[in-house]
């Protein structure tokens, strides 16, 4: 076993043990025929952006003033235009992953605000660079940038989070760790079928994936105040039973295709 490979399983194992289920092989024949390339290229730029406006929104609604909210917001806009609005202007945010105009005050009746702030920018910087870099490589190849519609993944994990706080906030936190996991262990999975362009990115990623992962499990626990083992498993039993099941729609995080159970 080469170092890399010894590197690769050191990050791995946890990951792998944390998810309930691996990636189905049915997906992985999916996500590597060369006509699904454009779409799911497009689909893990949308997930960079969505990460870092899930880190966005816990930061603003419950770590700092309203001012510092405006200013997380601000980076975020050049990043949001080109997803949403009709001029995609890639110039207008290189660079912006180091963009905050003023820095975060957190909140003085937060206990864990500091600790939320510093380990979401972090993510939010590395999501904004990621988002790019897939940009980049979709410009070489002479992929257009297009709108897709969300799949049920994101949706279906939010489901089951419960409706209190300090509950709410700490199943987010959860969730957003499945998430990370499960994008870790994809790319990893995933990259030996891939080009070498992009099985060398694939793998680079592996790194800052899980350790956000981590970062999110770090928060739900110190914000609890208690074990959170039920939650982490309930939550994850919902992960697998998305992962596993038909699902209609190719993404990222999508289930297992349903023309693989027709043939």
């Amino acid at each position: 076993m080469t170092d890399t490979h010894h590197q690769i399983n050191e990050l791995l194992t946890p990951v792998r043990q944390f998810l309930h289920c691996d990636t189905p092989d049915s997906w992985i024949d999916e996500a590597r025929r060369p006509e699904n390339l454009n779409e799911l290229l497009v689909d893990h730029c949308n997930c960079e952006l969505k990460a870092s406006q899930t880190a966005i929104y816990l930061i603003r609604k419950y770590a700092v003033d309203e001012a510092s909210g405006q200013a997380l917001l601000e980076w975020a806009k050049p990043y949001e235009d080109f997803v949403y609005g009709k001029l995609r202007q890639k110039d207008a945010f290189h660079g912006k992953k180091n963009g905050l105009s003023a820095p975060l005050t957190a909140k003085a009746d937060c206990p864990y605000g500091q600790d939320l702030i510093d380990k979401m920018v972090r993510l939010i910087k590395e999501e904004f660079h990621h988002f790019e870099q897939v940009l980049e490589i979709m410009d070489s190849r002479g992929i257009a940038y297009s709108s897709l519609t969300a799949g049920r993944y994101a949706r279906g994990l939010m489901k089951v989070v419960r409706t209190h706080e300090p509950a709410t906030l700490v199943d987010k936190l959860i969730v957003g760790a499945y998430i990370e996991a499960r994008s870790c262990e994809r790319f990893a999975k995933l990259a030996p079928f891939l080009d070498e362009e992009l099985k060398k990115f694939y793998l680079s990623l592996l790194r800052s994936e899980a350790r956000h992962y981590q970062d999110y499990l770090k928060l739900a626990e110190q914000i609890a105040g208690e074990a959170i083992t039920d939650r982490i498993q309930i939550i994850g039993q919902r992960e697998a039973e998305l992962i596993n099941s038909p699902d209609d729609r190719f993404r990222f995080h999508s289930g297992i295709p349903v023309a693989a159970l027709v043939n």
